[in-house]
């Protein structure tokens, strides 16, 4: 959520900013509204102050008045107080609504974009900041994608998961379930390596919670919603995680704080049909490691080239071709000022998958958090979030089966075999 303050210092850059992400000028008058309706809270709240300034004083008057006697003024005087408390409630009613207006509002703003990001429409206007640098894999005659290569080795099985829940469930089995693990467990380490705290968070968050990271309202209807008890499953552990810091402040000598949890993820993925939904492409529940920093706003920029640096570590262990994207405005999630994608090359269906994307939100999730951090002088600010993919597990195993299917079965990269224990899947 933006801040106030700073829309109204920069209404103007800020409307010219979220052109980048396709906001016109009639879309970008909300911003004007959101001055006005906060110069509206400003006019009430001194209003109402004067109010409760003059019933405080009344009311140590009355005390006095009925001490000396003077019974008709003090009963006159307990009079205006009955009536001031009745504008009090009725100024008091309009702070609130006001109030929730203006969050409201706020709430349909995105982040305004970083100055390096493009305008674009849509995924095919991003940017290739990085690309793959050898060979694309050549795989053998009669080559399959994943969801062969699954029926054929029993790795998984998308009809069981139908039949136990639904579309979008896959069933891993046998090896394919060891390799699941074994890739949970590398990422982990992997993670832990490299300085992060490992989390283990609930798989379900409050509203508060889904609010804080941005995920409502913008997302409302691709989350999975537990209507009696009001809660939510979460699309990723950004939400939990982060949530952690929510309402605190945070001491500048604790930055950074690096955190990592692995968790199940649900999204209600919209209906669409064909090969980019086929197998594990596109599914409602999958496994992912998410890291998550908190940060000081002077240094987010070069923890966001440590993580995409962590994650780029990680593809190469796992051997698997990659890109990486700087997403233009038009692809930009709502929350991120600025994303960069990881993209793997899946050798059988000739595309790329995306696997992980790693966010810088500057303060748009902290303002929401109220997450906040103590400077020098002793001032409350808002901290930094990033998060980033590291990684989701579907897609690397879709683009790990076809890349590595051989006559002897599918070869399983060197920097796992220590976790999977076989060399093969056969």
């Amino acid at each position: 959520m933006l801040e106030v303050a700073r829309i109204r210092e920069n209404i103007d850059s800020y409307a010219e900013s979220l052109k980048k992400r396709g906001w016109d000028a009639e879309k970008s008058a909300v911003l004007q509204r959101v001055i006005d309706l906060d110069d509206q809270r400003k006019v009430l709240q001194t209003d109402n102050d004067k109010l409760l300034s003059q019933r405080n004083l009344l009311s140590k008057e009355i005390g006095n008045l009925f001490k000396s006697g003077k019974q008709e003024e003090a009963n006159a005087a307990k009079s205006q107080v009955e009536t001031l408390k009745s504008s009090i409630a009725e100024l008091e009613a309009k702070i609130t609504e006001n109030n929730s207006s203006l969050e409201e509002l706020l709430f349909t703003i995105p982040n305004i974009p970083h100055e390096s990001i493009v305008f674009g429409k849509s995924d095919k206007d991003n940017v290739v900041s990085q690309d793959w640098a050898g060979p694309l894999p050549t795989l053998p005659e009669g080559a399959m994608p994943h969801w062969d290569l699954a029926a054929k080795y029993d790795i998984f099985n998308l009809e069981l998961g139908v039949k136990i829940t639904g579309a979008g469930f896959p069933v891993f089995r046998k090896k394919g379930a060891k390799l699941q693990r074994s890739l949970i467990n590398f990422f982990l380490d992997e993670a832990a390596a490299a300085g992060y705290e490992e989390i283990v968070p609930p798989l379900l968050v409050n509203e508060a919670s889904a609010k804080g990271t941005g995920q409502l309202p913008d997302k409302e209807g691709q989350m999975y919603y537990v209507e009696k008890d009001n809660l939510y499953l979460i699309p990723t552990a950004e939400v939990p995680v982060t949530n952690i810091y929510r309402n605190e402040i945070v001491k500048s000598d604790q930055f950074p704080i690096k955190l990592t949890a692995y968790t199940q993820c649900f999204r209600r993925e919209a209906g669409s049909y064909g090969a980019d939904v086929k197998g594990l492409n596109r599914v409602h529940q999958f496994d992912k490691i998410e890291i998550v920093q908190i940060e000081h706003p002077d240094n987010s920029y070069a923890a966001l080239d440590k993580m995409v640096k962590h994650v780029e570590g990680l593809l190469q262990k796992l051997e698997l071709p990659y890109r990486i994207l700087r997403l233009c405005g038009g692809d930009l999630t709502f929350a991120s000022a600025l994303t960069y994608d990881f993209e793997v090359y899946s050798a059988a269906q000739k595309r790329w998958l995306e696997v992980s994307s790693v966010s810088n939100f500057e303060t748009f999730q902290s303002n929401r958090l109220k997450l906040r951090y103590k400077d020098e002088q002793g001032k409350s600010k808002l901290a930094h979030t990033l998060n980033g993919s590291a990684m989701a597990l579907a897609r690397i195993i879709a683009a790990m089966l076809e890349n590595n299917q051989t006559e002897q079965g599918i070869r399983i990269p060197k920097a796992l075999q220590s976790y999977t224990g076989f060399e093969y899947i056969d």
